[in-house]
């Protein structure tokens, strides 16, 4: 049997810490016994999956040196390696397991979901599908296909009992069944849930194991019974202890940068961002803390992994930075940094954000140098402003930070629409309200123009630097945070206000 692995993320945003962390240790699974990794795209949320998104998947992964056997760029012998482009597959296997009386329509709306939920709660339950779709009558469900009505298919789960599985990192497992949802195998529209995709797909794609965060643990019956029913034989699987941050929490870009491409544009090398990586969870039998990926590969041993929960410490990783960069020879160096500053487009953008300021090339120091800064020296005087309060400051910049975090596509227009209905709403002009961000992003009032910058240096390194600010501003207290959210629901689309 070939060992074969599989990453598959979700091209809905920037490339994450966390895929690349899960990537790595399939990889090095697979290579150690000569097996094979796959990249598959699961782009089956229409809405937000986009090609920019997946692009910088792929070119995250390359970047830190993880290649892949098959994938939807490089094809391979289980093509097509988007979900998006698999549709047809997924829907024969929904209907096949209805047919075998493995799963079953649900023709619930929506507004009647939300009904039994909130009953559900009143009652102080967990909220949980309660099962309805499983009362119709075969002439009932023949009805609602004729009439067109809408429909999901839901998979059957016992109602009693037990599900025990054994983790290849955490040996045996029981999960009881009533803490197990009724899954939605199929949705309205069509498209299928991660939970049958991903089970058609690796079944199709005979991968042999499957190494995914622990977060997934609970799903584990429902994805196992899914290859039950089947009839087919399940891959091993194992789950890896969740990346956190330094107060133990889930890793999330709210609290660190998680985009690989933030820590690309830092400056941070592919060989020490993977190297920390590595270590993560992991020691090497020589307990070597500086190791290339090859090395990694030849001594791995899945078995080796911590299952305590590795934290994700920036410093700690510009430590491990610092001692590769240290280990180049000063040739080895000057191309680092020229590969690293090289960016075509980037350049070009910023030159012309500056042309209009510069009179000699040596002038381009100063009026460019922040675009390729981390963070930018600042401290709690440098943002007096002569009519803003420090308490309206630091408020805005929060409430604009949590808007632009999720703006759709990061573009100089969207950052606009939003900037610009943020400080009409809160009635503070537009001279006055921007001011605030040349220091946190420029960390000078004499910039560029700020919204372009923003444009340009990109959404992970504008976030970072506004979270960075709201830091130098003395941050939130909880109670005063949660006002502060609280605020920031009732806030309006500025997006479509703006369209």
């Amino acid at each position: 049997m070939t060992i074969r692995t599989r990453v598959a993320p979700s091209p809905t945003g920037d490339p994450h810490l966390g895929t690349a962390y899960i990537a790595l240790f399939n990889y090095c699974f697979a290579k150690q016994q000569g097996g094979e990794f796959v990249l598959r795209i699961e782009d089956t949320d229409q809405v937000r999956s986009t090609a920019e998104s997946e692009q910088a998947i792929m070119d995250s992964l390359r970047w830190l040196g993880l290649e892949w056997d098959h994938g939807p760029d490089v094809g391979g012998e289980f093509g097509p390696y988007r979900q998006s482009e698999r549709s047809d597959l997924y829907k024969k296997y929904a209907h096949q397991l209805v047919d075998d009386g493995k799963a079953f329509y649900c023709f619930a709306t929506s507004e009647e979901l939300d009904k039994m939920r909130e009953e559900q709660m009143a009652e102080g339950l967990r909220p949980k599908y309660d099962g309805r779709g499983l009362n119709h009558t075969d002439d009932e469900i023949k009805a609602n296909l004729a009439a067109g009505k809408p429909y999901v298919i839901r998979m059957k789960i016992p109602s009693e009992g037990t599900f025990k599985f054994n983790d290849y990192l955490r040996d045996e497992i029981e999960i009881p069944w009533e803490n197990v949802d009724m899954q939605v195998l199929l949705k309205a529209d069509g498209f299928p849930t991660y939970f049958l995709a991903n089970v058609v797909d690796d079944h199709h794609m005979q991968i042999s194991h499957i190494f995914r965060g622990e977060e997934w643990i609970n799903s584990a019956p429902k994805l196992l019974k899914l290859y039950e029913d089947f009839g087919w034989e399940a891959p091993v699987l194992g789950h890896l202890p969740l990346l956190r941050n330094p107060d133990k929490s889930k890793l999330s870009k709210r609290k660190n940068p998680t985009s690989i491409t933030y820590y690309r544009d830092a400056g941070v090398l592919p060989e020490a961002l993977l190297n920390y990586l590595g270590r993560m969870g992991y020691s090497m039998p020589n307990d070597a803390e500086q190791f290339t990926l090859e090395e990694m590969i030849a001594s791995f041993d899945i078995q080796r992994v911590s299952l305590g929960g590795p934290i994700f410490d920036i410093e700690k990783l510009n430590w491990v930075n610092a001692e590769w960069l240290r280990a180049l020879s000063p040739e080895e160096l000057k191309n680092k940094i020229l590969e690293w500053a090289s960016n075509s487009d980037k350049l070009t953008a910023i030159a012309a954000a500056i042309q209009p300021r510069i009179e000699l090339l040596s002038d381009a120091v100063n009026w460019g140098g922040f675009y390729f800064q981390n963070l930018p020296d600042i401290n709690a005087e440098s943002f007096t402003h002569k009519t803003l309060t420090p308490e309206q400051i630091i408020e805005m910049l929060q409430l604009a930070l949590w808007q632009l975090e999720v703006l759709p596509t990061w573009s100089e227009e969207n950052i606009y629409a939003t900037l610009k209905g943020l400080a009409a709403h809160l009635d503070i002009k537009m001279r006055d309200f921007m001011a605030p961000f040349f220091i946190a992003i420029a960390g000078s009032t004499s910039s560029t123009p700020v919204m372009n910058s923003m444009a340009i240096i990109g959404a992970d390194m504008t976030l970072t630097r506004l979270r960075h600010a709201v830091d130098v501003l003395g941050g939130f207290g909880k109670k005063k945070l949660k006002k502060l959210e609280k605020q920031a629901a009732e806030l309006p689309d500025f997006l479509a206000a703006a369209e």
